[in-house]
């Protein structure tokens, strides 16, 4: 008899792999795991250390990408979550709708975190071509978990450095909604003293959701978040409680990365307090 390896729920994460600097596979690997489900890589790409780094080795994934999905196929896995991070070119995008279609299900739940840049632009690597691709993969997301600067990206919509209304960020998310997925959160608002998200679900009220902020902006707090969104999600977390939950998760991990004195590249040092997220 052939065996089953679907007995336990598993989340397939697609991100790229950096061996140090606390970011893409390497957080969302001891996340999930602590939150009880399997995680399992499909790596985009491997780095020695994050591109925050004057300098790092790299090895692009794209070619070895499609063979070893193949080899899951064989397998025949069954996956209770998908989530993707950044992915580097277009090709890649196109294997994760590839991806998709395959492993896909009605009952599974895809989280897409469409990093594509911040603080108003594009990271350098995303072309306009690449841009479109990825409206195309946010169709597919039940769970989408941009920045401003990317939902600003996706829906065509001019960024501005000046304080946003609440109306005009709400608008934003709407328009995120007509594009596929149930449940939208807007990360990272700048509202003073505070950091907010905004959770808009489908049917419901949308929210904004305020922390205090804290430090400096860090290294993989994004990759932290959406393991968090994804993992709580499988569970069957209330949404806005996720969010609630990985937003606080964040502050405390980077309070405690300032009291050890890391260096912002670094990341945060979430495996001090990974024994509090459930």
């Amino acid at each position: 008899m052939k065996p089953d390896h679907n007995h336990q729920k598993k989340i397939a994460v697609i991100n790229d792999m950096s061996g140090f600097g606390r970011c893409s596979l390497a957080v969302a690997l001891p996340i999930i795991s602590v939150m009880k489900i399997q995680c399992c890589p499909i790596p985009t790409s491997i780095f020695s250390n994050h591109t925050g780094f004057e300098s790092f080795f790299f090895e692009d994934y794209t070619d070895r990408m499609l063979p070893y999905i193949d080899e899951w196929k064989k397998l025949d896995l069954k996956f209770a979550g998908i989530c993707t991070g950044f992915l580097g070119s277009k090709e890649q995008i196109q294997i994760v709708v590839k991806f998709l279609g395959d492993f896909g299900t009605e009952d599974n739940v895809i989280v897409i975190d469409p990093v594509m840049g911040d603080y108003g632009k594009p990271y350098p690597t995303y072309t306009a071509e690449m841009c479109g691709e990825m409206k195309k993969l946010a169709a597919y997301a039940d769970i989408l978990t941009p920045n401003l600067t990317e939902a600003c990206i996706l829906t065509d919509t001019p960024y501005h450095a000046d304080k946003w209304h609440k109306a005009d960020i709400v608008r934003l998310a709407a328009a995120l909604l007509e594009m596929g997925p149930e449940k939208i959160v807007i990360t990272g608002i700048p509202q003073g003293e505070f950091i907010a998200n905004l959770c808009y679900e489908k049917g419901k009220e949308p929210k904004f959701l305020r922390t205090h902020k804290v430090g400096t902006s860090r290294s993989g707090t994004g990759d932290v978040f959406s393991s968090i969104i994804a993992a709580d999600a499988v569970n069957g977390v209330d949404f806005q409680t996720s969010v609630r939950k990985a937003s606080r998760f964040i502050k405390k991990c980077i309070l405690r990365s300032i009291e050890m004195d890391l260096p912002l590249t670094d990341g945060v040092c979430f495996e001090e307090l990974l024994g509090t997220l459930k």
